[in-house]
């Protein structure tokens, strides 16, 4: 689905992201973690066309989509979720979802006044959409909530539930789990799973609970210090000595393993 070659990403003398290469394969979960600072959310940034890369390349299906900005990557079926969830809060849970479709016949002042018919008839298939992706992430008891007086982890499930409202290919997940207790992260990654197995949704997922990671996800990637520094099973990348280098320091490494630590 997404294969990375040599991507880099500077600000100034600082690289975020340092000749970054990887592959995400069709029909994934695919878990990315790493220390903070490691250039993940970089990485997702440039992928997702909010950050031009300084070099290399991003290719979607074959397709070079290098440096193409959210709105024509979204019509590609890529998008991506934010660690603070960006919901409109005055607007209603269900009415988050329904501004999601694209080309939407009443956003013309034109069709208002002379479709009406026609606006009111995809009205009504939107909200019918809206309301079985609410159905399917058991948060239809909040479908008249204000946004903004939902919790955080709910939060979260509505940002997937967005992604549900159009024929996503590949969503990036950026920490599904920051703030959310276990129970509602429990739900999401229900909902991930049954997405990825029903729908056929690939997925690429941020997130420093490797408890969640390992439920989830294969292959997992480590970044360190803007590069790729191990790729494997949840199992694998745990005890690789790299990564808890990456994670502890050298000086650490051999205490970590005699206490029997994870990442």
């Amino acid at each position: 689905m997404i294969v990375v070659e040599h991507l880099h990403r500077h600000f100034g003398g600082f690289h975020a992201v340092d000749g970054a290469s990887l592959t995400i394969k069709t029909g994934s979960i695919t878990g990315l973690i790493g220390p903070n600072g490691a250039g993940k959310t970089t990485l997702f940034n440039v992928i997702a066309g909010r950050l031009p890369p300084t070099s290399g390349r991003v290719l979607m299906d074959g397709e070079d989509i290098t440096g193409l900005p959210p709105h024509q990557l979204f019509h590609k079926g890529l998008l991506r979720t934010f660690q603070i969830a960006h919901e409109f809060g005055s607007m209603t849970v269900r009415e988050n979802l329904m501004m999601v479709p694209p080309h939407q016949a009443g956003e013309a002042i034109w069709n208002s006044w002379f479709a009406r018919g026609r606006v009111a008839a995809e009205e009504k298939r939107i909200r019918e959409k809206a309301d079985e992706v609410l159905e399917f992430l058991t948060i239809s008891h909040l479908a008249d909530q204000k946004a903004s007086m939902i919790s955080g982890g709910q939060k979260k499930l509505l940002e997937l539930g967005r992604t549900m409202m159009v024929d996503a290919k590949i969503v990036f997940l950026d920490e599904v789990g920051a703030g959310v207790n276990r129970t509602l992260l429990n739900t999401i990654g229900d909902a991930i799973v049954r997405l990825n197995q029903e729908r056929g949704y690939t997925f690429c997922v941020i997130e420093h609970d490797m408890d969640f990671i390992g439920k989830l996800c294969d292959p997992v990637i480590v970044m360190a210090e803007g590069k790729v520094l191990a790729e494997g099973t949840a199992d694998q990348v745990r005890s690789d000595d790299r990564v808890i280098e990456a994670y502890l320091g050298t000086g650490l490494k051999n205490k970590a393993k005699a206490e029997g630590l994870h990442v």
